[in-house]
């Protein structure tokens, strides 16, 4: 192990200069909680506005106001000019399902394997969140129940060419097939023809129902308005670039939409006894994504963490990411020690990261200090890079501290609750006079007259005269 001062660090209130040369030794901030500045440090740390480029916005809504309007002839258009794809029709644009089925037959048998139990393990655990729905009866008669419905049709947009992501693919689509989603179009943009064996494994695999080889904001309007080819979806998942945020953000209303995403980020409390080199990988696990993606770690232990600014500082350079790495640790990373691990969990819970590894001794009893988290990985072999793949918990999370208020995309996404109610004869004019009242009182008259109707005139309502209710409480299945 190199020596710990070898590892640079930057002052407390002083971030490394944004330009930077990743061919010198790395720095990084050093933070105390003890330091009387910490709280103004760690908010600038934790500083981040994704800032919306108005020319990717403007560019975004002038596409999506043409497809809407244009249909599949901007549609062509648009793969033409930016995926260099000159289709002759929408139906060139659609792939088979066997070309689906044959991606996955010509995986190496190893990629197969992988991919197959991975998403055994994705639908294992999605399974276990589907709502159900249920229903009371009061001793009057009325019935009170909830009614979960899947959504008709969902969008699914995959990063294409020769990036090769069937993680997203997986973590996507199975909720969505679990939630019993009527269809699933999955859109992925081709460029030059070029296609990721993988990725259509991986829509082979979750049962895709569609595949439209078209991307970027021109996909999302697609998804979003309908095109003669290209069904109208009520939702939209799925990574993109800058382009198709814009599209996502600006469509949202007319569909819904899983969540807009930031950096990836990753925070490690540990106590000081886990592998130094494992902890400064698990940093580096996160910073590879992103320049903007934000690594921290949070310990107790001095020597440990001057140990992990080594590793760092070792290992880089065989890091085939490495100036990606380099420029996020820099820019966006941190090596805080704190008083103890009470106090890391509450700082954990004012970041409330994306990703969190506990990497202590019985995690589980300080799970319960944590509040605000995506994901929470326990113990020292829990690297976060299982959650990625094939833990089966989902990776899409949210970030940029809306963890504080969201939750990970699941199966609860793709599906929708309705309220039901039924009411008596009997209950009608009992909660008619509530109403009534409640009604008056917030001066709407015809509100009140519509609950008045039912029991001042009770047996007039009713088809056979009697007065009693005219059937019995429904009972709901558990899933519709």
């Amino acid at each position: 192990m190199r020596s710990p001062q070898q590892f640079q660090t930057s002052s407390l209130l002083n971030p490394p200069n944004k330009q930077r040369n990743t061919d010198r030794m790395i720095q990084i901030r050093r933070l105390s909680s003890t330091d009387s500045r910490f709280d103004e440090a760690l908010g600038r740390l934790l500083a981040f506005e994704d800032e919306q480029d108005a020319a990717v916005d403007a560019a975004a809504a002038e596409i999506l106001a043409d497809i809407k309007k244009r249909g599949d002839e901007a549609l062509l258009g648009y793969t033409r000019r930016f995926d260099h794809l000159d289709a002759g029709s929408m139906a060139e644009l659609e792939l088979p399902h066997d070309r689906m089925q044959s991606a996955l037959q010509s995986l190496p048998a190893d990629q197969r394997s992988a991919l197959t139990e991975a998403a055994a393990r994705v639908r294992a655990y999605h399974e276990k969140q589907l709502m159900q729905s249920w229903s009371y009866v009061e001793p009057d008669g009325t019935l009170l129940g909830q009614q979960i419905t899947p959504l008709d049709r969902v969008g699914l947009y995959v990063p294409g060419g020769k990036a090769s992501y069937p993680s997203s693919v997986l973590m996507n689509a199975i909720p969505a097939k679990v939630a019993g989603v009527g269809e699933l179009i999955m859109v992925t943009p081709t460029p030059r023809g070029e296609t990721s064996d993988l990725v259509l494994a991986a829509a082979a695999i979750c049962n895709v129902d569609r595949i439209f080889t078209i991307g970027g904001a021109q996909a999302i309007g697609a998804l979003a308005y309908g095109t003669h080819t290209v069904p109208q979806v009520d939702k939209i998942v799925g990574p993109g670039n800058a382009y198709v945020a814009a599209a996502k953000r600006r469509v949202f209303g007319v569909v819904g939409i899983d969540m807009l995403a930031g950096p990836s980020e990753i925070l490690v409390i540990c106590d000081g006894k886990t592998n130094p080199d494992w902890i400064a990988m698990d940093l580096f696990s996160q910073a590879e994504h992103d320049e903007l993606a934000q690594a921290i770690l949070l310990s107790p232990d001095p020597v440990f963490i001057d140990a992990v600014a080594a590793s760092i500082a070792r290992q880089l350079e065989a890091m085939s990411r490495k100036r990606v790495i380099h420029t996020s640790l820099e820019g966006r990373g941190a090596l805080i020690q704190v008083r103890d691990l009470d106090e890391a969990c509450a700082i954990a819970n004012r970041i409330a990261p994306e990703h969190l590894e506990l990497s202590v001794e019985q995690p589980e009893n300080w799970m319960t200090k944590i509040r605000h988290a995506g994901a929470i990985f326990l113990g020292r072999y829990t690297s976060e890079a299982l959650g990625d793949y094939c833990a089966g918990p989902n990776h899409v999370l949210p970030t940029s501290g809306t963890a504080r208020f969201s939750s990970p995309l699941g199966v609860y996404d793709f599906q929708k609750r309705s309220s039901i109610i039924q009411v008596s004869a009997e209950a009608s004019a009992r909660l008619g006079r509530i109403a009534s009242t409640l009604a008056h009182g917030e001066g709407l008259q015809a509100h009140a007259m519509s609950a008045e109707y039912r029991f001042q005139n009770s047996a007039a309502a009713i088809p056979d005269g009697s007065g009693s209710s005219i059937s019995e409480p429904i009972a709901l299945p558990p899933r519709l």
